[in-house]
Order: C-alpha cells, then sequence, then structure tokens
C-alpha cells in the first residue's frame, strides 16, 4: 500500500448523527452514456445529537457535482468544499432543504455499488455504503427517512422503472422517453434504497395475508426466464405464511416485487418492496436447476422476505450491529427451511458450514466478535461469524427460552423497536424482558472472538448408580493472552442404554420423579462445571451436545467402540450423523500419519460394517443416509489439523472412499437401483429430493473407485436424464473418475446444450474447477480463456477461480506454490475492477498458518505482493495486512 493507510472505525467512537433527513426526493434521468441524479433533501438538526457542528458533511465518491442549493438558492464555491469522499456544506442553519445535482456513469462502475449496468439493465446495490455512489447524502443507518423516487428512461429500452414502494405517477415525455414515480410510505436508511430500469417482463401472482389483505406479487425478469419463476413465487407465499404463523409478522406493502440480476456481488439485497436477486439464487426450473439449487433459491427467497421486519421495519443503528439483522434473519430461514424440509439434514448442513469454514475464521487473522469492536472496510465483515455464527447465539436464545418465551421476546422486540434503528443489546433486552431469564453472562457472545473449547470427562458409578459429567470451558482469545470469562452455554445432552433408549435423567439434587425427562439443555456457565445423575443402572453411552446446540468445540473421549454404537443407535439425528463423521476423521488421520511415515494403508473394517449396516438399513431416513455415506470433506479435515498435511489427507480419505467403494459394490448398487425412479416426474418436494440424492451419493462413490459398471450407469444417466439434478450428479462423476475419453466427451455436450443459459455454464465452470481429479491449474487457467469466462461478473469469477482455491484443495497446495501465485495474481488484477470479489477470493491466503513451513513461506510471500501493489482498496488493504506475519 503505497499511500496513506485507511482509517479504522471503532464502535467505542459511534456517535449520534448531528443532522437526520426527514425526507428524500430522488430524480433519475437515466442515458446511455451516464446518470443525472437530483436529490432533494429535508434537513434538519438531531436534537439528541452528541455534538452541534456548524458544517453539514455528506458521504459521496466518485461523483460529480453539477450544483447545490439551499433553500432554493444556488451556492457558490465559498460555501461549500468537495472532498475526496464527501460534500462539506458551510454554516448551516437547523433546518433547511438540500437540493444537489450529480452525474455518474453506471456503465463504468465495475464494483456493483450504487449504480450500475448488468447486461442492459440498471441496478443498485446500497448496502452497505454504495448509496454515496449515487448522491451526496448521510450514508449510514440510522438516518431513516422516507422516500420519493421519480426515474426517467427511453421508453423503448427501459420500459420498466422500478424502486421502493407503491408507484404513485407515470407518464410520457418527449423523444421517446417516459417516467415513473414511487413512494415508500415507510422510514428507511438509504441502504435500502432500490432502483432497477430495463426491458424486463413481470410474472404476476398474490397472495392473502391473515387479515385478508390482498398483496400483489411481481417478479420482473430477463425474457429468456419467464419460466423460471415458479418456485421462487411458490416459495415467497410459503415464507409470507410461515412467517405470519410463527412470529405473527404480516407484510405491510400492497406490492412486492423481485428482480433477477446476473452481475451482482452477494446472493440478494432486501430493499424495502423490491428485492433484487442474483440471477442463480432465484432461477429455476427442472432441466436447469439442481435440487440443492431449489433449496438454496427456497432459503434465500424467505431470507430477503424475513428481513422485511427483521432488517427494514426495525434495522441495525450502525454496522458494527450488522448481525442484529443477519444472525437474527439466518436463524429465522434456517428454522423455515427445517420446518419445509428435514430439520436433521438442515441442521447438518449449517453445522457443516459453521465447522468447515466459520470456526476456520475465527482462527484466522480477520476472526471477529459476532458484533466487531473496528473496521476498515464494513463489506469485508459479511462474514460467516456475522451470519452463521450469529445465527447460532440466536438460536442458543431459542433454546435456552424455549419457543413460546422466544416468540414473545421478538414480539416484544417488534412492537418496541417498530421504525427504529437500534443495537443487539436492544435485541437481547427484549428477550430478557419478555422471558424473565437473565441474559447478561449470554451477552458475551456477542462481544468475544474464537470458538469456545468444551473438554468434557465422564464417569459411572456402578455401585453408586451415578453418572458424572465435568465440562470445563476456554475460548482462545483474539488477544493472545487476555483472559475469557465464562460463557453461558446450552449444552444439550442424553444418556443411552445399551439398546439405545434415551434414560430418564435425574440430577443429584433432584427427587425421584416418574417422568422424569430423557434429554436436557444444561446451563453451563462456569468455567468448570460438574452435573451428576442419579438412578443410573447400567453403564450408558453419553450423548453429548446434541443437535449442536452451541457453536464451539467438543474434546471428548468417545472410543470407536461408542461411536459405531452412536451410529446405529443414537436416537439424535444430527448425534447419528457426527458420530459417523467422528469416527471416519480418527481412522482418516490416522491413515494420514502412515501415508506420511510410507507405511501401507489399511481401512478399519469396522468402518466398512458401519457404513454396510447403514446401507441395508431399512428403517434410516433416505435424506440422513444420503447425508451418513458422504465422508468428511479435506477441508474439514485440514481445518481439524494443527499442521495439515493436504497431499496425505487427499491420499488417506481416498483411500476409505475407494475401499468403502469396493467393499460396499452389493449394497451400493442396490442403493442406487432402489432409487432410480425413471419413470417418475421431477418433484422438488423433500421425499423426491432425498431419493434423488441418495442415488447419486451411491454412484459417486461407485465411480471414484473407477468401477466399470458404475461407468455404465454414469453414461446412461447422464444421456437420460430428465432433470439437472441427475444430469449434473452424474457429469461430477464422470469428472472425478479416471475415464477421460468419457469425462470430456460428457463436458463437451454439456457446454454445447446449455451454452446460452448463464446459471448452467456457471455449474459447468464450477465442476471442472472444484474437482481434485480435474481441477489442476493448468485447466482452471484454460477455462479462464473460454469464451464462457468474464472476469467481470462475480458469478463466473466464483465458479473459477473461487472453485479452484476452496475446493480443489490438492491442486491449489501444490509444493511449487504456483496455485498462491495464480490466486495473488487475480486478486492484484480484481483489487481494480471490484475491490469486494478481490477481498472475498484473497481468504485462502490468510489461512496459512494451517500449513508447513514451506507453505507458509510461499502464501506469505504472496500476500505481501499483494500488499505491495499501488493504490490498493481498502477492501483488499485489511483483509491482506491483517494477514501478514
Amino acid at each position: 500500500m503505497k499511500e496513506a493507510q485507511p482509517r479504522t472505525i471503532f464502535l467505542k467512537d459511534y456517535k449520534k448523527p448531528p443532522f437526520l433527513i426527514d425526507e428524500t426526493v430522488l430524480h433519475f434521468d437515466l442515458n446511455e452514456k451516464n446518470a443525472i441524479v437530483r436529490s432533494r433533501l429535508d434537513v434538519r438538526r438531531n436534537p439528541d445529537a452528541d455534538s452541534r457542528p456548524k458544517d453539514l458533511y455528506l458521504d459521496g465518491v466518485e461523483l460529480e457535482l453539477n450544483s447545490v442549493a439551499v433553500d432554493g438558492v444556488l451556492l457558490n464555491k465559498g460555501q461549500y468544499e468537495e472532498l475526496s469522499e464527501g460534500l462539506k456544506v458551510l454554516d448551516v442553519a437547523d433546518t433547511f432543504v438540500l437540493e444537489c445535482e450529480t452525474l455518474i456513469r453506471p456503465q463504468e462502475n465495475t464494483c456493483l455499488e450504487g449504480l450500475y449496468k448488468s447486461s442492459s439493465m440498471f441496478c443498485t446495490q446500497c448496502e452497505a455504503e454504495g448509496f454515496r455512489r449515487i448522491t451526496y447524502y448521510l450514508d449510514r443507518p440510522d438516518v431513516m427517512s422516507r422516500f420519493k423516487t421519480t426515474i426517467c428512461a427511453d421508453n423503448s429500452l427501459y420500459p420498466v422503472l422500478l424502486s421502493n414502494g407503491n408507484e404513485t405517477d407515470k407518464g410520457d415525455l418527449d423523444n421517446g422517453r417516459h417516467f415513473v414515480t414511487w413512494e415508500d410510505p415507510f422510514r428507511k436508511p438509504c441502504y435500502l434504497f432500490a432502483l432497477v430500469a430495463g426491458n424486463l417482463l413481470n410474472i404476476d401472482d398474490q397472495y392473502t395475508t391473515m387479515t385478508g389483505r390482498k398483496v400483489d406479487l411481481r417478479m420482473f425478469v430477463e425474457p429468456q426466464n419467464k419460466d423460471k419463476c415458479e418456485h421462487a413465487l411458490n416459495s415467497l407465499k410459503a415464507s409470507m405464511k410461515w412467517d405470519e404463523e410463527v412470529y405473527g409478522r404480516e407484510y405491510d406493502l400492497d406490492i412486492f416485487m423481485i428482480v433477477a440480476v446476473d452481475d451482482f456481488n452477494m446472493g440478494a439485497m432486501e430493499n424495502k418492496g423490491l428485492n433484487i436477486f442474483n440471477s442463480s439464487c432465484v432461477l429455476a426450473k427442472p432441466d436447469t436447476a439442481t435440487d440443492a439449487t431449489y433449496q438454496r433459491i427456497e432459503a434465500i427467497v424467505a431470507h430477503e422476505y424475513f428481513h422485511n421486519w427483521s432488517g427494514n421495519r426495525v434495522t441495525c443503528r450502525d454496522w458494527f450491529q450488522l448481525s442484529l439483522k443477519e444472525g437474527f434473519t439466518v436463524f429465522r430461514d434456517a428454522e423455515f427451511s427445517a420446518d419445509m424440509n428435514s430439520r436433521t439434514v438442515k441442521r447438518i448442513e449449517d453445522v457443516n458450514l459453521l465447522r468447515t469454514a466459520q470456526f476456520a475464521e475465527d482462527a484466522g487473522p480477520m476472526s471477529h466478535p459476532v458484533r466487531p469492536a473496528s473496521f476498515i472496510e464494513i463489506s469485508n465483515f459479511y462474514t460467516l461469524t456475522i451470519y452463521e455464527k450469529g445465527a447460532e447465539v440466536v438460536g442458543m436464545i431459542h433454546r435456552l427460552l424455549g419457543a413460546e418465551l422466544f416468540r414473545k421476546g421478538s414480539d416484544l422486540y417488534f412492537e418496541r423497536h417498530d421504525g427504529q434503528a437500534v443495537t443487539t443489546d436492544d435485541f437481547i433486552q427484549a428477550m430478557q424482558d419478555a422471558s424473565g431469564k437473565d441474559l447478561t453472562q449470554f451477552k458475551r457472545w456477542y462481544d468475544i472472538a474464537g470458538t469456545p473449547v468444551i473438554d468434557v470427562d465422564y464417569s459411572y458409578d456402578k455401585s453408586a448408580q451415578t453418572f458424572t459429567l465435568t465440562l470445563k470451558q476456554s475460548c482462545p482469545s483474539s488477544n493472545a493472552g487476555d483472559a475469557v470469562e465464562p460463557f453461558h452455554i446450552p449444552f444439550a445432552f442424553a444418556l443411552l442404554d445399551s439398546n439405545g433408549c434415551n434414560i430418564p435423567l435425574i440430577q443429584q439434587d433432584d427427587a425421584v420423579f416418574a417422568n422424569a425427562p430423557t434429554e436436557l439443555v444444561l446451563d453451563f456457565v462456569e468455567q468448570e462445571q460438574t452435573f451428576v445423575f442419579q438412578h443410573i443402572e447400567k453403564t450408558p453411552v453419553p450423548s453429548l451436545l446434541r443437535g449442536f446446540s452451541a457453536p464451539v468445540r467438543l474434546k471428548e473421549t468417545h472410543s470407536r467402540d461408542q461411536l459405531l454404537f452412536l451410529m446405529s443407535n443414537e436416537t439424535d439425528g444430527f448425534n447419528r450423523w457426527d458420530a459417523g463423521q467422528k469416527l471416519a476423521v480418527d481412522i482418516i488421520r490416522s491413515m494420514s500419519e502412515d501415508y506420511i511415515k510410507g507405511e501401507p494403508l489399511s481401512v478399519d473394517s469396522r468402518l466398512i460394517e458401519a457404513y454396510r449396516g447403514l446401507l441395508i438399513s431399512k428403517s434410516i431416513d433416505k435424506a440422513l443416509l444420503s447425508k451418513m455415506l458422504l465422508l468428511p470433506s479435506e477441508s474439514y479435515l485440514i481445518e481439524l489439523s494443527e499442521v495439515a498435511n493436504v497431499d496425505a489427507i487427499h491420499h488417506a480419505r481416498n483411500f476409505v472412499r475407494d475401499t468403502l467403494a469396493n467393499q460396499l459394490k452389493p449394497e451400493l448398487m442396490q442403493c442406487y437401483h432402489d432409487n432410480s425412479d425413471l419413470d417418475v416426474p421431477y418433484s422438488a418436494d423433500f421425499t423426491s429430493i432425498a431419493r434423488r440424492s441418495l442415488k447419486n451419493t451411491a454412484l459417486a462413490l461407485l465411480l471414484s473407485a473407477g468401477d466399470p459398471d458404475a461407468l455404465a450407469l454414469a453414461e446412461s444417466q447422464y444421456a437420460n436424464a430428465e432433470n439437472m439434478t441427475d444430469q449434473s450428479a452424474s457429469l461430477i462423476a464422470l469428472v472425478n473418475s479416471d475415464f477421460s475419453e468419457q469425462r470430456e466427451a460428457a463436458l463437451k455436450s454439456f457446454y454445447a446444450r446449455w451454452s446460452k443459459d448463464p446459471q448452467v455454464v456457471e455449474q459447468w465452470l464450477s465442476i471442472q474447477c472444484g474437482s481434485p481429479k480435474y481441477g489442476t491449474l493448468e485447466n482452471v487457467k484454460s477455462l479462464m480463456s473460454h469464451e464462457a469466462f468474464d472476469i467481470k461478473n462475480p458469478n463466473k469469477v466464483r465458479s473459477v477461480i473461487g472453485a479452484f482455491c476452496n475446493q480443489s484443495l490438492v491442486n491449489f497446495h501444490m509444493a511449487s506454490g504456483a496455485g498462491y501465485e495464480f490466486l495473488a495474481d487475480n486478486v492484484i488484477k480484481l483489487n481494480t475492477l471490484n475491490p469486494q470479489i478481490a477481498s472475498r477470493l484473497v481468504t485462502p491466503l490468510t489461512r496459512w498458518k494451517k500449513f508447513d513451513q514451506d507453505r507458509q513461506a510461499l502464501m506469505q510471500g504472496q500476500l505481501k505482493r499483494i500488499l505491495g501493489e499501488e493504490s490498493l482498496s481498502k477492501d483488499v488493504y485489511e483483509v491482506v495486512s491483517k494477514s501478514i506475519k
């Protein structure tokens, strides 16, 4: 970084805004080379502000100021100052009307913040600080205003003109232009402002709320995508119904709009009444979208809709409180998905992400609390800690209070703070006031970085018939050497007898009673705490942290035999899956050590028999079985390692996988055929998804071991598939196999068929670049020269560079360091095009502490090379500077 270091912003320095904006009136003239934006702001001093400055400072980035006026009088150069990132209006009154005219160039805006062009469409992304790229404004979430927006554009090119709220006026203008005016009756911060202009089709639907109001639902897409809207609209209606039933929240406008955009940095954005979605997160039909895409769309549509209350009606005071809306809403969308599908499988998927990626984030250089204490660039804090760990924190509150009291708390929170910008403390206070439960200690979850570690010890006293459980907690602090006070941890616990039945839990001080619970959520609040259970007649097997009741690392002493028992008998679905994962981890890690020593590899026969038992079981749920057949991922095995040997992990895991495939071929073949209902029409219901998932998991296992019979199945499935789930699954199996001729033929035919569909092409790119078998650096570089790749499109970047660096780990971490150099080259290039994407892309290099000294040096070298670049963005500078030793 050759320029001055960017400024760090601290939570402790928060001050109330000195000015407020009651009304915001915007006028956009959209043209083919630029856009003219005129704003009229009704400004007044904030009576509750901490200071009373004589000048008004407004945020603004890359704006060309044409004029500025106060109360209708144009200002001269001596009455205002244009700053590098703002505008200062000198010596202002207590109340006044400020008018500005600015010129912006959306067509040249490659960072995709503010107003920009995506293909032939104008669209916006204003969260977190994109609005300052549109006009001068108090761009902070605690300044809430009512917006009126008029958009003018060429009618032939942009017949659809959209913004927040309700359409109040429209008409034709001279020279083939037209206008539409929108008014939003609800006060909102400018990060929720939205604008879309384009040649779009709208698919209409309607929803009747619980009080009988009719809400128009409209989804706007480019004409070629008109047949990909049904699932998103059905998901929206299901979300609206669920939010009414579970939270009592009714939608508040007469129209709800969704727009699909190809170029988008994020997944979607919850702008009030006008949600803008990355096309890959909202468009679906059976022959182009997989089951996973269908479920992801359902979850994302729900997430953005739920933001209407947890984020829009009640928003965050400042960006340090980001998890107030995101963590709470992720919890809500996870509960929705669990209710719509399988609660156990949803929990497995969420915990997999948490333990693989968020725990790594907690242990890395960008570690931060759920409520950060400081940041340089807020876009770097749209992290798994904010979203996923934030959701876990809300989930723990739900677990501690129970569903009824949690609902009372959320009702109080929404009623108390409707129309306000508030903090996580306000959320906790509402939960505490509604429930009567003291959450003072629990609040530490918001302010302490790192993943707590729980050491578990237990013993059984046969003579006393007691079981003693001792828990000890610690937390690696983000500041080395700092003492960390104990967390309030809800620890879900049960004991199983030899038949796998839950044993009644009677604690030492309890009176014996007939209806003793068979599962308890223990309040673990001390550094070390002991729980004693009595009347335990025989040696039990403990079931620990059921359902992953807290986001912690568990150090336990389950033997392989106990894990095998839990794989077959555990009554908690999540813990049953987790027992299998722990057993496989233990075996693969042991085999990795053998590989490093050069000793022959062999798989513990108990694992093979355990998998055989799963496959022949008639009682296990198919969705759960498909998860249990998947070995722990290489990324998770790396995360569990103190010093990861990528090659050893890769070879040991592959050896286990291939051994299972060879030893269990009859059972896997039977599983495949039992779930291959070729004549059944496609359905995205959960039962059908589970059947396809199990079938394709079996196919992938068989083909990975080079089985020729499996090759025939894969080729047949690929050729005859009538849905993208089965076609892409067979393509993935072929790409990850040693059958090179068949692989190349399938890749070629797939692209030939789907080259005109951007979302399917993204799958095609990702399948190749994320494959440990096929995703070599040479192949990835070749794809970057392919006509399908565009480095300015975030989805293409994620599908190629992101997939290679985060999934094809044995190739990315090649000993030469060529993978690290490749990533650094592209981060440097993207830094000037799209800093947000560049800063997110660099993450694999920041995890250098996990690897051997040679790789550490190579990764650090590339980080230093990036840091030495001229004009490094704040986004990239913050991540890289914090990551260097």
